[in-house]
């Protein structure tokens, strides 16, 4: 579980929140039309703009960034150069054996499969780096529908904000629907701002750099994996994955 994305919207929430309680009027802050304008507007024009099933996958790809942590590179790391030892001294096909204790990274797995069945190494690194590029590009659409109800949930609320003043000055000779047109205005300006600055961005950031973060990993496994069919000393191989970590995780693995 990603304990920052969801600590950070509970901390904002609850501030916000704890505000209002303060204030004495929590339920004002509670407007079915308001909502309506913003949240059912912000789904639609995004679904207006992407396909169905690029929100479905948004969704998807949301709830991996908060409960899918990402490995961590230098273990990543660690465990391709262990599999280049074990290739080394006991031939490719006894990582079949290690495949069944690779069942929840499936990248690593299908690679594993491929070296296994005897895959050249420009094959092998020819067929895992579409498989990496694919996978950004999904990413890149995920945050690309985000990004759009990031922007869309601020202009819901804006017109929301419109026509709870048309409603408030059609009936001004009705002093009693001058609070609730009133409420929708101001209210789904609220909404709004909150969806968006809150709420969309912050978890467009978070998808685009868990993407990263899962494509370093991939490439990682990519070139252990091709460094493997191409029976490479796993020194080599040490050298080439600490130039893809960062400074502070580059593993000393043969010292």
């Amino acid at each position: 579980m990603d304990l920052a994305t969801l600590l950070g919207l509970f901390a904002g929430f609850g501030l916000i929140g704890t505000a209002i309680v303060l204030g004495g009027t929590p339920l004002a802050f509670v407007d079915a039309p308001a909502m309506l304008i913003v949240f059912g507007g912000t789904f639609a024009v995004t679904i207006v703009s992407f396909s169905l099933d690029d929100v479905l996958r948004a969704n998807s790809a949301v709830f991996k960034a908060l409960f899918q942590p990402v490995l961590d590179t230098s273990i990543a790391a660690t465990q391709v150069l262990e599999l280049a030892e074990l290739a080394r001294h006991k031939g490719a096909l006894a990582l079949e054996n290690v495949q069944s204790k690779t069942v929840n990274l499936p990248f690593l797995n299908e690679g594993l499969s491929l070296v296994v069945d005897g895959s050249s190494g420009d094959e092998v690194e020819s067929i895992m780096t579409r498989k990496v590029h694919a996978m950004a590009s999904r990413h890149a659409r995920s945050v690309e529908v985000i990004r759009k109800a990031a922007d869309v949930s601020p202009a819901m609320g804006l017109i929301g904000t419109l026509v709870g003043l048309v409603q408030m000055l059609g009936n001004l000779e009705d002093p009693s629907t001058i609070g609730p047109s009133m409420a929708v205005a101001l209210l789904t300006t609220f909404y709004g701002a909150v969806l968006s600055n809150m709420v969309f961005s912050p978890l467009a950031a978070k998808l685009e750099r868990k993407s990263g973060d899962e494509v370093l990993l991939n490439t990682i496994y990519l070139t252990g994996l091709a460094s493997i069919t191409r029976h490479e000393n796993p020194r080599r191989l040490e050298m080439l994955l600490n130039t893809l970590l960062p400074p502070t995780e580059r593993i000393e693995y043969f010292e």
